[in-house]
């Protein structure tokens, strides 16, 4: 299983390098709205600590030129391991699949049901983030999220990968490696 860090903290991403735990990164403006940096020196760094893995930087709208265009700067400016997070719209759904069509990857976020992650699959995300805490916190088992979307992209042979996203404590961990998570 492959952890990815959700955070745009250098110092963080550093850390977990060096313990060899870092195998992609995923940040949101939120995140980086923390750090005291510009956004172009922040995205540069984590992308360098990252050589050649995969870094998720989120656009910003709903609308899908608007998406396609920062996809395709993010690209541009920082390299092909970027994946272009995108909510789970319909704008952001075609914007997804224009993006795979020119080469670039997504990551689609912002769902919460094994059938919009379907939707993402079909439109060629390469990685979906469900939150599975987030369900927790409203009273649903997030981890049955999980094992629907595993058994689905099983049956259909898709090549997304699943990355559980909005971890909560160590178990939300063992159990997306017991289901077979790609990502956590």
């Amino acid at each position: 299983m492959k952890f990815f860090l959700d955070t745009a903290n250098i110092d963080q991403i550093k850390e977990a390098k060096d313990m060899g735990m870092l195998d992609g990164v995923t940040t949101n403006p939120t995140l980086v709205s923390k750090e005291n940096k510009s956004l172009h020196e922040l995205y540069s760094e984590i992308v360098e600590i990252c050589k050649g893995k995969p870094v998720s930087l989120e656009t910003t709208t709903n609308n899908t030129d608007v998406i396609v265009k920062e996809g395709q700067n993010f690209v541009n400016t920082y390299g092909k391991d970027i994946y272009v997070k995108v909510a789970n719209t319909k704008p952001g759904l075609k914007a997804v699949r224009q993006l795979w069509d020119s080469g670039i990857n997504c990551n689609v976020t912002l769902t919460f049901s094994a059938a919009q992650y379907l939707l993402a699959a079909k439109a060629g995300a390469r990685y979906v983030s469900p939150f599975i805490g987030r369900l927790d916190d409203i009273g649903h088992t997030g981890m049955d999220l999980i094992k629907e979307i595993k058994q689905i992209f099983g049956n259909y042979d898709f090549k997304t990968q699943i990355l559980v996203a909005s971890i909560r404590h160590p178990q939300h961990v063992v159990d997306a490696g017991k289901i077979g998570a790609d990502v956590v």
